[in-house]
């Protein structure tokens, strides 16, 4: 969709109070995990193209990734014009309902509000040309653990007197085309009636597994567990039995589905280390890793074995619905 208007827009807002947890993202930290250096990024990184898009960005600019929501306040210091796209976070601006999927103005003393979560995990809040933050190998997504990006490069979360600012003073107003509601629509209810799908791409070693793991793996309904971040969400259900001996560590790619002792796997996502020793039945593709970091605890997901190439086109579709 062509962009509807353009306008001028400097937008400055304060941190009254930093909720649960909110963290400047983008597309993510690339090349570099031959330095032992994670990948970081928005953990709905589809959501994060969405919100930037309707500002007229580029899919990774940097934004803020807002999790739970837990009472993040921001005082408007500069008005202008922001979007939201994400999980519906109870967000409001003033005491109104803010809800996802939009690009709204905001004025000078406004407060916006981020309380719980209603339908997702994540949300994202985008600014006119990224948000203004200097970035640390190449990118300023922040990974609290490595210390690594964020408003002071220093991988922190945002806290009481932060500053954000937007990077530049013009953007491109635009109105969400279907699927991009579609994506927002599908983000996990709590009171789903059936399972959420996420394709998985086979490979590692999954032929070491047992024929009756690898047809509960994909035949049962598993259940996002409490123990889960931006490192890794771990899957609970049937136990899953392997028969090879003890392996040498290897590169994690995103989305791998590594299966400890226990036989509980766990998916590994953007902050994960960048080798393991776990054996791993797969990895889920970049959109299903996109859907899973909106996943609440508790919610019922399905792995559906899909080939790289088909799990590729999905993704290149993905990326070209922003070139409208």
């Amino acid at each position: 969709m062509s962009a509807a208007s353009a306008v001028e827009s400097v937008v400055t807002l304060r941190v009254e109070r930093s909720g649960a947890l909110a963290l400047v993202q983008d597309g993510g930290r690339l090349g570099v995990r031959h330095l032992g250096v994670t990948q970081g990024g928005a953990a709905d990184w589809v959501s994060l193209g969405w919100a930037n898009w309707l500002l007229g960005n580029a899919p990774d600019a940097a934004a803020l990734e807002i999790t739970l929501g837990g009472g993040l306040s921001l005082k408007v210091e500069q008005g202008g014009t922001l979007a939201l796209h994400g999980a519906d976070l109870a967000a409001t601006l003033d005491g109104e309902p803010l809800l996802p999927g939009r690009a709204f103005t905001v004025t000078t003393g406004q407060v916006i509000k981020f309380e719980r979560p209603v339908t997702g995990l994540r949300a994202y809040l985008a600014f006119a040309g990224g948000l203004d933050v200097a970035p640390v190998l190449g990118s300023v997504a922040c990974v609290v653990r490595d210390g690594l990006g964020g408003l002071d490069g220093e991988g922190r979360a945002l806290a009481s007197g932060d500053e954000l600012r937007a990077a530049r003073n013009e953007l491109s107003l635009r109105k969400l085309p279907q699927a991009a509601l579609d994506w927002q629509t599908g983000l996990s209810p709590a009171d789903q009636e059936t399972a959420i799908i996420l394709p998985l791409v086979v490979g590692a070693q999954i032929a070491e597994f047992s024929g009756d793991s690898l047809y509960r793996a994909f035949n049962s309904d598993w259940a996002v567990d409490g123990r889960a971040d931006r490192m890794g969400v771990r899957l609970t259900g049937p136990r899953l039995e392997r028969d090879g001996a003890g392996m040498v560590s290897e590169g994690i790619p995103l989305g791998a589905v590594q299966v400890p002792a226990d036989g509980q796997p766990i998916v590994l996502l953007n902050d994960r280390q960048t080798i393991g020793g776990y054996p791993r039945i797969g990895a889920l593709t970049p959109l299903a890793c996109a859907q899973l970091g909106q996943c609440v605890p508790g919610t019922r997901v399905r792995l559906a074995a899909v080939t790289p190439g088909q799990a590729r086109r999905d993704y290149l579709r993905a990326l070209k619905a922003w070139q409208v």
